[in-house]
């Protein structure tokens, strides 16, 4: 029986975990929308999975998208994910799961849980008590919509914050993780670290959980905390990675609600929430890559600022980070790494809070008037140095975002601009683990 908590969105689902006959190394694969311009990761994956049963098999990488391969890896995922069912893959658990991922020297808890969709809405000035945190990609959707709309099981990567600086919710579980069932416990691959679930199977320690989340969704709590002058709706959940992910899951379910009812499983979907104030989770920026460059991207820079604009050169790759690093909220710095080097771009006064907002506003205007061909956003300065140097593109360095920051500025400005942050590099993403059923 699934127990539903409608106040603060919450279900505690039926929650699938392969049996122990399975290897757990070659199921779990990371996030789909990671690596996208490195298809020899992918290629790796592929070799460790080989023919063992592996949530690869119900995921679609993107960086498969717009390919020819495209279509069979989507009709093999569907397959898949038949195949499993079927064919008894899973342990049925209905419980919260503690998750605790160790990697980098880093360790972070979250929970397992269900968040109800009635209560989600992810466009910029949304006011639910799940919100996002930056800005949707309406175009990234369709590719994902046409495999959730036909799919059985659902796996997430979706990280959801909460702001719990009394920490009431995730760490009483930590403290007393050796109580509970571990459930599953091994190595991640390619060097991402180690992965551990407990089994939160004791109800009053569940009733307690669910009593501190919902004091967080305490109105008076949540206005006294935030200091705020007028009562603004509460925000609960702040959708940390994953968000296209949760809006796919979310525009399949306002399709299809009118025909299944509102007692369905597709109107919730499975996340992993995360304390913001866990000292583990690290706010990392999101670069960007612009491939096929037409058009002289400084002059496009001083037509659109001006003198609030000025280009440096740097020596080095670690003379650019640094600099980059010294963005504040007067100037904007961001590094820009091409064939002929490294020039850290400043701009003064700028009309954006951030400076990712800054670039992302105009490179939005600069690629729809012809001066380059497509852009990619990557997780760690490394690949952008790298791909960034090569003739006909184009990488820009962007400096990391405080993490405190990010509830109230939500909830006063609204989300911030699509890709204004990362949870972690690229090999620190969340793994695709656990299962439900939507159907």
């Amino acid at each position: 029986m699934k127990k539903n908590f409608p106040q603060i969105g919450v279900q505690i689902p039926e929650i699938l975990i392969p049996k122990p006959d399975i290897d757990y190394h070659k199921w779990g694969v990371i996030a789909c929308d990671q690596f996208t311009s490195q298809p020899e990761y992918w290629a790796d994956v592929e070799s460790v999975v080989g023919d063992s049963p592996s949530t690869l098999n119900i995921i679609l990488p993107e960086v498969y998208l717009g390919k020819k391969d495209e279509e069979r890896h989507r009709l093999e995922v569907v397959e898949s994910m038949r195949r499993f069912i079927s064919s008894d893959t899973f342990t049925s658990y209905q419980n919260l799961i503690l998750v605790e991922r160790t990697v980098d020297g880093k360790t972070r808890h979250g929970m397992m849980l269900a968040l109800d969709l009635e209560h989600y809405n992810f466009n910029a000035n949304a006011s639910s008590l799940i919100r996002a945190s930056e800005g949707t990609i309406i175009d990234r959707l369709p590719p994902r919509i046409k495999i959730r709309q036909e799919a059985l099981l659902e796996t997430p990567h979706i990280l959801v914050l909460i702001d719990d600086p009394l920490r009431t919710v995730i760490e009483p579980l930590v403290a007393q993780k050796d109580r509970f069932e571990k459930i599953y416990d091994f190595d991640l691959m390619a060097g991402s670290g180690h992965l551990t679930g407990f089994n939160i199977n004791q109800p009053d320690v569940e009733q307690r959980v669910i009593s501190a989340i919902e004091k967080l969704a305490d109105p008076s709590v949540f206005k006294e905390k935030y200091q705020l002058e007028r009562d603004l709706p509460v925000l609960l959940f702040a959708v940390g990675d994953g968000n296209h992910s949760l809006a796919t899951a979310k525009s399949v379910w306002e399709k299809i609600k009118p025909q299944v009812g509102m007692d369905h499983p597709a109107r919730y979907a499975l996340v992993e929430i995360e304390n913001i104030h866990n000292e583990g989770l690290v706010f990392e920026p999101i670069h960007r890559l612009i491939f096929g460059v037409h058009k002289d991207i400084k002059k496009a820079f001083q037509e659109s600022f001006g003198d609030q604009v000025s280009f440096s050169v740097c020596s080095s790759q670690s003379e650019l980070l640094k600099q980059t690093a010294l963005s504040d909220s007067k100037t904007h710095c961001l590094g820009m790494v091409t064939e002929s080097g490294y020039e850290l771009v400043k701009i003064s006064h700028s009309n954006m809070n951030l400076p990712v907002g800054t670039l992302q506003v105009f490179l939005d205007k600069w690629l729809s008037d012809g001066g380059a061909d497509s852009i990619d956003y990557i997780h760690g300065h490394e690949v952008v140095f790298r791909l960034g140097q090569q003739p006909g593109n184009i990488g820009f360095i962007v400096p990391a975002m405080v993490k405190g920051d990010l509830f109230k500025t939500v909830i006063l400005d609204g989300a911030l601009p699509r890709k204004a942050f990362s949870m972690g590099e690229a090999h620190e993403k969340r793994f695709y683990f656990e299962c439900r059923k939507i159907v």
